[in-house]
């Protein structure tokens, strides 16, 4: 069986306020013609199908022509819910298009109920909020690993009656793996981590939440975003896993490749160097993040990076010998919410929040995810 893993969509997403719709449409081409040239029988999005809980209806729409092109190559769909997505909004109507060889897996409730295949076994994790599972699962601990070991359970007792190949689909964050600026965090009290031997049991693990591909073991992978979601995902390449798995369950995996509609960059120096170098002719159609090391801040300093890089979309300054005017920018992207929210107070009052006001806050930050994720 070839088996086509894909996650993070994340459809309605911007970059820096350039939408980035048009290079979406490009990846769902690029998957319709790698599912239609590779004989792809299965195709599983491990999570983030939008960007938001309420998402746009031109991201709907576009998740919409997806499903009805891989319903029309005959292959059979199935996905889970991310920590972007509102599960109920996107499982909505699961039981009516099963039938269509679409698969929605959003319930946690639903984890030991396999999409059987041929013989093999497709069982879906969504991202699982600790705080709404602890009390139907009556797990001891508030954490992504208890959740995510209990979803294993439940999982290998069904398999030991079935007997099949087996594939899970988990939206989690794998201790060892690699994070960049335009994941959410998902951590709960300082913890976001699940063992990677939580998982051991199956024959493949289809992992998503983690932008970049990586290899957690032979079998358990990231596929990782099929765009540039930020400007640390530079030097990332995007696309998506293609998995055989044969008769015994030994599996093996290819990369294929997205189409990237425009890349993205990182260029520092000078304005006027940056300017009249041919050196960085070739990234005058990159979605640049530029960064000026002028002694002085040149005026006018994006007009004229632009009339050269009309796709710059970040700019700081950074003067050589750490002297000069510059611009406070604190990082927020990729940060945990309660670091921003601690910063917050250092900031305005000078001095950093006491032990109480650092739990009142770590509340406030885990009950508005919670609410959240009921959406």
């Amino acid at each position: 069986m070839r088996v086509l893993h894909t996650s993070d969509w994340h459809l309605g997403r911007s970059f820096h306020r350039e939408s980035l719709l048009g290079a979406q449409e490009v990846f769902i081409d690029h998957l319709i013609e790698t599912v239609r040239a590779e004989r792809v029988d299965v195709v599983v999005v491990s999570g983030d199908v939008y960007d938001r809980a309420l998402p746009s209806v031109d991201a709907v729409e576009l998740c919409n022509q997806a499903l009805q092109r891989l319903v029309a190559e005959r292959v059979r769909t199935v996905l889970i819910s991310g920590n972007h997505d509102s599960a109920r909004r996107l499982g909505f109507g699961a039981g009516l298009i099963d039938a269509a060889g679409v698969h929605l897996r959003t319930d946690p409730g639903r984890v030991g109920e396999p999409v059987v295949v041929e013989d093999v076994a497709f069982y879906g994790i969504p991202y699982l909020e600790p705080e709404l599972v602890r009390g139907p699962w009556e797990l001891r601990e508030r954490t992504h690993t208890a959740a995510i070991e209990h979803a294993m359970s439940l999982i290998r007792a069904d398999l030991a009656l079935r007997g099949p190949r087996s594939v899970v689909l988990a939206h989690a964050f794998v201790t060892g793996g690699q994070s960049s600026e335009s994941e959410r965090d998902i951590s709960v009290g300082g913890v976001a981590n699940v063992p990677l031997s939580a998982f051991d049991g199956v024959d493949y693990v289809a992992l998503g939440h983690l932008h970049g591909r990586q290899r957690m073991s032979e079998t358990v992978r990231y596929s990782g975003s099929p765009i540039a979601y930020s400007f640390s995902e530079e030097r990332q390449v995007k696309g998506s896993w293609l998995v055989d798995i044969d008769s015994e369950g030994r599996v093996s995996a290819e990369f294929a490749e997205a189409p990237v509609p425009r890349r993205i960059a990182r260029i520092s120096g000078r304005l006027d160097d940056l300017l009249g170098s041919a050196d960085h002719a070739r990234y005058e159609d990159h979605w640049l993040q530029v960064t000026l090391t002028d002694p002085v801040r040149p005026k006018g300093a994006m007009e004229r990076l632009r009339s050269r890089f009309e796709h710059t979309l970040s700019l700081s300054f950074e003067p050589e010998g750490g002297v000069g005017e510059t611009v406070a920018r604190p990082r927020l992207a990729g940060r945990p919410e309660i670091e921003v929210a601690l910063d917050f107070v250092r900031e305005v009052r000078g001095e950093a929040a006491d032990t109480e006001e650092t739990r009142l806050l770590q509340d406030a930050v885990e009950a508005c995810r919670v609410k959240e994720a009921m959406a």
